[in-house]
């Protein structure tokens, strides 16, 4: 089934001649926009460019200065991309989602399997999607890797690097990201 999608969703959303079209404006025009708590005006021209790239978003999001983001992103109520963040692939942001400057979110590695090959000639892994639930807040610079959920109400530590899920509630940080403790 999640393959399905993937076929379908890669030849019906990602990158048709529209959304390249909507991404080269972003790029050019919005994307260097200032900060949204200098300018408001970036932040409503950003969103209005971010509403016609990605998948789904939500009321009131804020998609900061130099954000980059593809097709797959659906971001939920009240939630953000950070100063500089990379959001690459298909990815699920929830409600109340806090994200610190210059987070990066993978859906896609290197393959390196084939040791008679290159790496280089490899091309990629297969897309694995990445969720994170409602009310969460990722520290700056946290890198988050394919097939990744983050659970509600958890917290990615600054600089983390996120290798497996993170149950909900979770205070998680270091590289590889590990349990801190619990909210609770």
């Amino acid at each position: 089934m999640e393959g399905d999608y993937q076929s379908n969703f890669d030849k019906n959303r990602m990158w048709n001649l529209r959304t390249k079209l909507w991404y080269f404006l972003y790029v050019l025009f919005a994307k260097s926009l200032p900060e949204s708590a200098i300018l408001n005006v970036g932040r409503r021209i950003r969103n209005f460019f971010a509403r016609k790239i990605a998948e789904s978003l939500g009321r009131d999001v804020n998609i900061e200065k130099g954000a980059y983001f593809t097709p797959g992103l659906v971001l939920g109520n009240r939630s953000g991309i950070g100063i500089r963040c990379e959001v690459h692939g298909k990815v699920t942001i929830g409600d109340n989602v806090m994200m610190g400057p210059e987070v990066v979110i993978y859906t896609k590695g290197h393959a390196y399997e084939d040791t008679s090959k290159p790496m280089i000639e490899q091309g990629d892994t297969q897309m694995k999607p990445v969720r994170i639930m409602d009310d969460v807040w990722i520290g700056r610079r946290a890198i988050i890797l394919p097939g990744v959920t983050i659970g509600s109400g958890a917290i990615i530590g600054a600089g983390a690097v996120v290798t497996k899920d993170v149950a909900p509630m979770t205070v998680v940080g270091g590289n590889p990201a590990k349990v801190i403790k619990k909210r609770r």
